[in-house]
């Protein structure tokens, strides 16, 4: 996650929000399912499925406006599988305060999740991400 370069980036909207006016989670859990494929498809171009979504813990709310980057890593490769890390932060923009230098909002993290996808075929079985060696 070094690179700072987001798998997905995106301005969250007002039809997001839950009742208290923040963004629901579960919009947030979705987007995070997202990048973790757009990251295992880094790997091998193969269609997954989530297996688990694993520690994720809520830091901070989302706000309408913000702009919101899902950084990922691929931390383990197994036969079938993938993990991905995911941390999510979001570019604040508060009305009336100040923008700090290089006219960025303000960076909060908001979440981080480690995801496991497995490869699958068409009939949902799993399939190796890379060929197996041959058997002689």
């Amino acid at each position: 996650m070094s690179d700072r370069i987001p798998a997905i980036k995106l301005l969250l909207l007002p039809k997001d929000t839950n009742p208290f006016g923040t963004i629901f989670g579960g919009v947030i859990l979705s987007h995070i399912d997202l990048a973790s494929a757009v990251e295992a498809r880094k790997t091998a171009p193969l269609r997954y499925v989530t297996r688990a979504m694993n520690q994720v813990e809520f830091h901070q709310p989302v706000f309408v406006g913000d702009v919101v980057s899902f950084y990922t890593k691929t931390v383990r490769i197994g036969r079938t599988s993938i993990t991905v890390q995911i941390l999510v932060e979001a570019e604040r923009w508060g009305v009336g305060r100040e923008l700090p230098p290089g006219g960025l909002g303000a960076l909060v993290k908001v979440t981080e999740a480690v995801v496991v996808l497995v490869a699958v075929d068409d009939y949902g079985k799993p399939v190796p991400i890379r060929p197996e060696p041959m058997q002689v």
